[in-house]
């Protein structure tokens, strides 16, 4: 049977030692710089060698997460934070940004490399890139279901999310709270825009209120674990790296025990995980879960688990019944549900006002006045479950030894781990005068590996009778072998190779031209005759129409497809292996000249850069790669709504095709959304409006959405 790596995240230290210690084989974290979660602690690099060395010893992989995109400005202190961690023994690094992937690639080529998710891994085709790039491992997307996942037969290694938190948005793809607040999602930013209330019109029709729209549920396949044991993925990964050590602890040793196939029961286990994090739970795109088993739409935060309800309110204190099965116990934390108050239960009382340590019934707790009868209560910390992680036995490695004790002979004691050997010499053994050491002793003495990480399984002892060794002699050999093998262990490094990088120079000359997104035919005719450069439209109909007539028709396939792109030449908004004169869109995510470098390699020639960039750092990156490695088109994106978010499906029950729709949040900015029939899509509610920039270096892009054509000519007009 295949097996199958079980990662763990880890924010801290802390977090870290709960993951080796609960049974992970591999755990990712982050430095302070180029994680995509900047707001968790995260490890300094002192921190980071200590946990590489730490996890080493017991055998567990370190992944570190380099998976923001990176400014030009960056690359320097990207490449030489990658150079640390090659140096100090990480497995392997996670990375979103194309050009950082393809320039590690070449320059450390014994350095592993993953494909982050945030690098939207959705097909088989850009698996296909990844491993002709040399990257050893992709992370899918989480809209993929088991079956898509399992079915990409490419000889690269699988990584799959089975529990945590999930993005509405594919990841990658995000552009919403950078939009609205600088914050970048894709850098490690993110707002969690997401989790906020908003409200959902048609035209001037209120169809939803502050509701949390675009909240979802935490994925959760503690049920499925028989399925992804069948599978041919190779990781399943936890989400968390801003969870707690609790969190950390309780799931990974939850999926460990699933793993091994141990009997789990599962009601008695939610009951727990419920407590220490619940925002409901989903099977996720992974296991075919519909639209709405994705959202939670009624609250973005911990609920806790249910315990009983507020029968009757005396005096200053408040009388919970309960519920079957259910307990409740001092500095346990509990929140009601009407008012969201919550706090730690320092005073628990029974019916008659004495104190006391846990009830399964009727109790009492302190309370506020605006606590009501019927009120339902929630627990959301269980005191003895963090107790229970706090004393868990130590993680074990095991070992073996072997014994050569023969009169005359030196003797012998090797350390076996199942990888590594040590071997160490004594004195001459010597015939015993009056008091022989039996094996069992000599097994004995070995045994105690105490504090150490080891765990003695096996003994191979091969021994004259009637021999004497002094035990303070056996005690100092396995010492000094348990302190070689611990260091072995610890020290596991690969060999640095730092390739000197060459590259190439174009000289294609960039000429001014411009470009224009539409959506339909009134907006084509408008733009045929303004627009010198290519149009491009997601309107099959529209292209199929023009296509053969108009050579500057460009169609732009459905983003995040599983299905391969056989349309040539097109606006290209997801990495593949066949560009074909085609144009690369913004949502490729092109930060860095290295990205557009690499690009520009495989054939595609135009590029439009990333719409998370400032105008000094457009023009800036233009000049940059001009000087490094000549000529290519670039194309920014001077008018128009950026796409904030792609959803799979249809969260919001919207009509297919229908533009009419828009998500109002709490400041009332309003942000057109529509479905086009297998995707949901989040604009931007203001456009970009860049009339100040020098148009001579670059091709002006407008992105056009329900423009009338003669708004279109005046909005043209504008930029001449």
């Amino acid at each position: 049977m295949k097996k199958h790596e079980l990662l763990v995240p880890a924010g801290n230290m802390e977090c870290l030692y709960q993951a080796v210690q609960n049974g992970c084989d591999a755990v990712y974290l982050a430095c302070k710089s180029f994680g995509a979660r900047k707001f968790a602690q995260n490890f300094s690099n002192e921190e980071i060698v200590e946990a590489i060395r730490y996890c080493h010893l017991y055998g567990v992989k370190v992944y570190v997460t380099m998976n923001t995109l990176v400014k030009n400005n960056e690359v320097d202190d990207f490449l030489k934070q990658a150079l640390f961690l090659h140096k100090n023994g990480v497995d392997a690094l996670i990375v979103q940004d194309f050009g950082m992937i393809c320039y590690l690639r070449e320059k450390y080529p014994n350095l592993e490399i993953h494909a982050s998710t945030q690098a939207n891994i959705c097909s088989k085709d850009v698996c296909l890139l990844y491993h002709r790039l040399g990257v050893k491992r992709v992370v899918f997307a989480r809209e993929l279901s088991l079956e898509e996942c399992d079915a990409i037969d490419v000889p690269i290694e699988k990584e799959i999310f089975v529990h945590g938190a999930l993005c509405i948005s594919y990841s990658g793809c995000c552009l919403m709270s950078s939009m609205l607040g600088g914050r970048s999602g894709n850098r490690g930013e993110c707002a969690g825009v997401c989790r906020m209330p908003f409200s959902l019109k048609k035209e001037n029709s209120i169809l939803q209120k502050n509701r949390y729209l675009l909240s979802t549920k935490e994925l959760n396949t503690t049920g499925y674990v028989t399925s992804l044991i069948n599978s041919n993925i190779d990781s399943f990964k936890i989400e968390g790296r801003m969870k707690g050590p609790l969190y950390v602890g309780f799931i990974t040793r939850l999926y460990r025990r699933l793993l091994y196939g141990e009997d789990v029961d599962l009601s008695v286990e939610m009951d727990s995980l419920k407590t220490i994090f619940n925002r409901d739970f989903t099977k996720g795109r992974l296991f075919l879960a519909s639209d709405m088993e994705m959202m939670n739409q009624d609250s973005p935060n911990h609920r806790g688990l249910r315990i009983g309800k507020v029968v009757k309110v005396v005096g200053d204190k408040v009388c919970i019944q309960l519920d079957k099965g259910k307990s409740l116990h001092q500095h346990d934390a509990i929140r009601f549900q009407t008012d969201g108050e919550g706090f730690i239960v320092n005073y628990l009382y029974d019916e008659y006002m004495k104190l006391i340590n846990a009830s399964d019934d009727i109790c009492y707790v302190g309370h506020s006045s605006t606590i009501k009868k019927g009120d339902i209560v929630y627990k959301t910390q269980d005191s003895l479950l963090q107790k229970e992680y706090m004393n868990l036995s130590k993680r074990k490695v095991n070992v073996s030894f072997i014994v050569k004790a023969f009169i005359g002979e030196t003797l012998q004691i090797e350390i076996h781990d199942g990888a590594n050997c040590f071997i160490e010499q004594g004195n001459i053994v010597e015939k015993s005068m009056n008091a022989p050491i039996s094996k069992e002793s000599i097994m004995k003495q070995l045994g105690k590996l105490g504090d150490s990480p080891f765990i003695c399984t096996s003994f191979d002892v091969q021994m004259d009778d009637n021999i004497f060794i002094p035990v303070k002699h056996l005690n100092e050999i396995r010492r000094k072998l348990v302190e070689k093998l611990e260091n072995c262990r610890r020290n596991v490094k690969k060999e640095v190779i730092d390739e000197d990088v060459s590259f190439d120079y174009y000289e294609i000359s960039a000429n001014e031209s411009s470009s224009a997104f539409i959506h339909n035919e009134e907006q084509y005719l408008a733009c045929r005759t303004l627009i010198d450069g290519n149009l491009y439209t997601n309107d099959l109909k529209l292209w199929k129409k023009y296509h053969g007539l108009d050579d500057k028709i460009y169609y732009s396939p459905k983003r995040c497809s599983y299905v391969r792109n056989t349309f040539f030449p097109s606006l290209i908004s997801d990495y593949s292996l066949s560009y074909e004169s085609s144009v690369g869109n913004y949502t490729l995510n092109v930060m860095n000249i290295y990205s557009a470098y690499y690009l520009r390699k495989m054939g595609l020639s135009t590029v439009t850069l990333s719409v998370e960039l400032t105008k000094g750092e457009l023009m800036e990156f233009i000049s940059l790669f001009k000087e490094k490695f000549g000529g290519m088109n670039f194309e920014i994106l001077v008018y128009g709504k950026v796409e904030n978010m792609i959803i799979k499906g249809n969260i919001l029950q919207l009509e297919a095709d229908c533009f009419q729709y828009f998500l109002i949040d709490s400041k009332k900015r309003e942000f057109p959304v529509y479905y086009d029939g297998i995707d949901t899509h989040i604009l931007n509610y203001e456009n970009i409006n860049y009339t100040d920039l020098a148009f001579s270096s670059f091709h002006k892009r407008f992105d056009f959405y329900q423009e009338t054509g003669d708004e279109i000519i005046k909005i043209v007009k504008q930029y001449d």
